[in-house]
């Protein structure tokens, strides 16, 4: 069903006057609104009248168009113009801007040809080959080789490798460990006052034996049969051995071995 309308400058159907005003045959500011859509609720109260979806889509659609396009006319800015005057020349614009980056792509693939037909002008074949005369004689890889010596060459070759040993009696291990060396200090400690760690171990030669000591010390201190303090950063450790009537037990002392 086509909607047809009837204002003081058209009359006939709601598709061609937007037609008309799009082509500034009719002029929006000439064309109500209001009435128009007043009559198109009218004529969807009117029980004898069955609009379809499709129909009333479309009727929102152009009142949409003329209600914006109206209210450009009216509402004149810095950026005003007509809707279709906006849109003038954009498929044509497309066209143009593909064409543009078509011919882009194919000059970009003609200077490239280009470039390869220079880099190849600088090359020059061979244009003769071989000599007849010339004959390749490959080398006779067995010339001097005797059936004596094919033989050696197989039997050092099935016989059976040696496992290879690895041989570590040049490499000397000092075993240390931390039970022994608690036991030599709670003899050792009693009778030595107050002193300090670096006093303790200047006699010691490897490095694995100031760790032992000092892990012996720690496992004296955790006992409680000596105090620990160091009065400044990265100051001496002094050590102080306590008075302890109780029985030494070293039974919970870890054996590790340097």
């Amino acid at each position: 069903m086509t909607f047809v309308v009837t204002t003081p400058s058209f009359s006939g159907p709601v598709e061609l006057l937007l037609q008309l005003i799009s082509s500034h045959d009719v002029d929006i500011l000439d064309v109500p609104l209001a009435p128009l859509v007043d009559a198109f609720v009218a004529t969807m109260r009117d029980d004898a009248v069955n609009l379809d979806i499709d129909e009333l889509s479309e009727f929102l659609l152009i009142g949409a168009v003329l209600l914006e396009m109206k209210s450009h006319r009216l509402l004149p800015g810095r950026d005003s113009g007509e809707i279709d005057e906006e849109f003038v020349g954009w498929e044509e614009r497309d066209v143009l801007l593909a064409r543009l980056l078509e011919l882009r792509t194919y000059a970009a693939l003609a200077d490239a040809f280009v470039s390869l037909f220079e880099r190849a002008s600088r090359a020059y074949p061979r244009l003769r080959g071989v000599n007849d005369g010339f004959v390749v004689q490959p080398p006779d890889l067995l010339a001097g080789v005797t059936t004596a010596q094919l033989a050696l060459a197989y039997l050092r070759g099935i016989e059976e490798k040696p496992v290879p040993v690895v041989r570590l009696h040049h490499v000397t291990v000092d075993a240390v460990t931390v039970a022994e060396t608690v036991a030599t200090l709670a003899q050792r400690l009693p009778t030595m006052g107050r002193f300090s760690f670096r006093q303790l171990t200047e006699a010691l030669a490897t490095r694995i034996e100031v760790i032992v000591h000092f892990l012996a010390l720690l496992e004296l201190c955790k006992l409680g049969h000596v105090t620990l303090g160091q009065g400044a950063t990265f100051g001496e450790v002094q050590i102080e051995w306590l008075d302890s009537s109780s029985r030494l037990d070293f039974g919970g002392v870890d054996s590790y071995e340097g």
